[in-house]
């Protein structure tokens, strides 16, 4: 057994894939065309980090409910955890690509850290160690 896909709700797929792909190095591995439970037009995007591992379903917010929590999906915390094997080039990647670091790089018992908000709005951990 494995945890497969997370959903990340995002305003816009192509958006979302641009950040996840450019920025992040993940890759697509998955676009295809779908329909809502009602039958409206929607896209099943997924997302993996580089060799595979668990992915992110791209799913975008429908309705107001879900358009108030992207950005924000566990009120404010840091959500995601991105383990990389060099922190150096992952964090050089980060500042060239205009991401919003928060606060100071730490070094904390399980590992050097940057927290970092994501275009969505989302807090993320760069963990290396």
């Amino acid at each position: 057994m494995h945890l497969d896909l997370v959903t990340f709700v995002v305003p816009d797929y192509d958006v979302a894939m641009e950040f996840f792909r450019g920025v992040l190095g993940f890759e697509v591995t998955e676009d295809a065309p779908s329909t809502t439970n009602d039958g409206r037009p929607k896209r099943w995007v997924v997302v993996r980090p580089p060799g595979g591992g668990t992915g992110f379903l791209l799913a975008r917010a429908d309705g107001s409910a879900q358009t108030e929590r992207v950005g924000d999906q566990t009120g404010g915390r840091v959500t995601f955890f991105l383990r990389v094997d060099d922190f150096r080039i992952a964090y050089e990647k980060l500042v060239a690509a205009g991401i919003e670091l928060v606060g100071p790089v730490r070094e904390e018992p399980y590992g050097t850290l940057q927290v970092f908000r994501d275009p969505f709005g989302n807090l993320w951990d760069l963990l290396a160690g």
